[in-house]
């Protein structure tokens, strides 16, 4: 065999090799990649703290578990109505068929749901897109594994997203009502939905998506009525002096900027959270400029519709203390369309999928994992 047949041999090698690296990741990969991301997670944070103290601390996890127990117990003597009530339903159900603690079944609904999300991404979306939502946001990570009512609200978006498609409207109205009840900003999937079937003239589903939506707020708000004389007492605890004019959502950045401006922060957190807030404007450009994004918004108009006031809602949210930082969190629920928009420049290699899922885990400094709260 001559050189050059060898070299010739070996060129075609590295590309058999690099195309075998370049091909769309399978479901199974996907998952493994989430497991083990999940593993490497839960293995760092437990060699810095303490697990179950940093989950009993962190974020609004105790807040859950006082509410799960109230409901459970059907006692609302000394709660304090601060967040939605969706998740605590869960914890509660899944504790009282289960005898597990309200901490062990926030865990469980937490972890659970975004193995659910992942798979449901995969299906709406692909691999590539699948793959990166599930470990690239170490926000989402935090919330899947330490607490959060994300994990539940966009298994339950995604679910209604995948409904869709199959053109299951009432099911669809369905999971989108209950992500409204985890996480409030999932009323625009159901207005989404109402929107596009009064479009399509489609009274007969119109009509059985209202009537599921009526009754799942109604269900939520009986209890607030009931017991505290408000039936939007959730809704109504979104109030602080420091927002502009009293309002939850004020003029674009104003938060932000404010924020930024008054509230000190390390280095790190501005480079995180500006990466976020700059990454997703470049996307709203992209989505705005590119045909196939427009065609897709025309394809599946719902998720378009739930996407545009949400991002509205996202960058003018009025609290100064919360708008810059928290940014990365409330973004979450739509990193799929954000990365769906960015396809061309996303990296199609599944070394640096792998990569990215073994890092982004451990890759914070450990004073964001001693003051986490």
């Amino acid at each position: 065999m001559t050189v050059g047949t060898k070299t010739a041999e070996t060129t075609s090698m590295k590309y058999s090799i690099g195309g075998v690296w370049r091909s769309e990741p399978s479901l199974r990969e996907i998952l493994l990649l989430w497991f083990v991301s999940f593993c490497l997670f839960v293995s760092f944070i437990s060699f810095l703290r303490n697990y179950f103290n940093l989950v009993d601390n962190f974020g609004d996890g105790s807040a859950y578990m006082s509410l799960a127990s109230a409901i459970r117990h059907w006692d609302f003597r000394g709660v304090v109505i601060k967040q939605f009530w969706g998740l605590p339903y869960a914890m509660a159900a899944l504790s009282r068929l289960t005898g597990a603690s309200h901490r062990t079944a926030m865990l469980i609904i937490s972890i659970v749901s975004p193995f659910v999300a992942t798979a449901i991404a995969y299906r709406l979306w692909g691999g590539w897109i699948a793959g990166f939502f599930a470990i690239l946001s170490f926000d989402w990570l935090q919330r899947s594994y330490l607490g959060g009512s994300e994990p539940l609200f966009v298994a339950l978006l995604f679910g209604a997203f995948w409904a869709l498609r199959r053109e299951r409207w009432s099911v669809a109205a369905l999971l989108a009502s209950c992500a409204t009840v985890v996480r409030p900003l999932g009323i625009f999937a159901l207005v989404g939905i109402g929107l596009v079937l009064l479009w399509k003239r489609d009274y007969r589903r119109f009509a059985a998506a209202t009537a599921i939506g009526i009754a799942v707020g109604v269900l939520y708000m009986l209890p607030l009525a009931t017991h505290f004389g408000d039936p939007l007492a959730t809704v109504n605890s979104y109030y602080s002096a420091e927002w502009q004019g009293g309002w939850l959502f004020g003029f674009p950045f104003y938060a932000i900027i404010k924020g930024t401006l008054t509230e000190p922060a390390p280095l790190s957190n501005l480079v995180l959270s500006f990466g976020w807030i700059f990454l997703v404007l470049i996307a709203i450009v992209v989505m705005i400029r590119d045909e196939r994004f427009r065609e897709y918004g025309r394809s599946h108009p719902v998720e378009i519709l739930f996407l545009v006031p949400y991002l509205w809602c996202h960058y003018t949210y009025n609290y100064p203390h919360w708008a810059r930082g928290s940014f990365p969190r409330f973004a979450i629920p739509i990193l799929p369309l954000v990365y769906l928009a960015l396809r061309r420049w996303i990296p199609k290699d599944r070394r640096v999928l792998w990569a990215l899922g073994i890092l982004a885990p451990c890759w914070l400094p450990r004073r964001r994992w001693v003051s986490v709260t």
